[in-house]
């Protein structure tokens, strides 16, 4: 009964999350901080259906490239990739429970511009206002920065109701990013590489954003 009332917390929370802006999900969590925990929690639950998990490729990336490397994870979590790599890591995330961590909205991150070199979302882009947050990842990236994003299958699946990863890629590289690498070899989740330009582009016409499936997971 405690285990079905958990699901049932988290699938509600995470439903909040996929449904509202960064800003909005921010001061849900002030109200109720221990509502994070319990996503956490549910998440976590979550994760150990997967046979393989996309933090720990990203973590597989940056130990293969230098450590001096400076990282921004963006919605962290419980701060997995900081924790595993000798790379600086700012840990970002809307709640803060370890000193480590940078509780804010992730369109809005008190990091200085053109400060890392590595801008990562792994399974985090769950704000209507996704592009936000991307635009936040470009602001802070320094030229060439990298840009790793690793989101769930189904949310560009477009013949299931997803996102055309194509139009999801021309959105990104109109931003001012060149796509490096796309992943879809695992069943479970896409992951898409990007590195930012040299020189910025020319503001033109607005960027055309998909709108992201919410990843809304099933009573078991």
């Amino acid at each position: 009964m405690r285990a079905r009332l958990a699901g049932g917390h988290f699938r509600m929370i995470n439903e909040k999350l996929y449904t509202s802006t960064g800003k909005e999900a921010l001061e849900y969590f002030k109200e109720d901080p221990e509502l994070f925990n319990m996503y956490h929690t549910g998440y976590q639950e979550q994760m150990t259906h997967w046979p393989e998990l996309p933090v720990n490729i990203i973590i597989k990336w940056l130990k293969d490239h230098s450590s001096s490397l400076i990282v921004a994870d963006f919605g962290c979590g419980d701060a997995r990739l900081a924790k595993n790599v000798k790379n600086k890591v700012f840990s970002i995330d809307l709640v803060s429970k370890d000193p480590s961590v940078i509780a804010c909205d992730m369109s809005n991150t008190p990091l200085d511009s053109s400060s890392v070199d590595v801008a990562v979302f792994c399974l985090s882009l769950m704000g209507t206002n996704y592009a936000n947050f991307l635009q936040e990842a470009y602001r802070v990236l320094k030229p060439s920065g990298w840009l790793l994003i690793a989101e769930v299958k189904s949310r560009f699946d477009p013949n299931n109701g997803g996102a055309d990863p194509s139009k999801f890629t021309k959105a990104v590289c109109e931003m001012g990013f060149t796509s490096e690498l796309k992943d879809f070899s695992n069943k479970m989740f896409v992951l898409l590489y990007f590195k930012k330009k040299e020189k910025q582009s020319s503001k033109g016409k607005e960027i055309e954003w998909p709108e992201l499936k919410p990843c809304i997971y099933k009573r078991r």
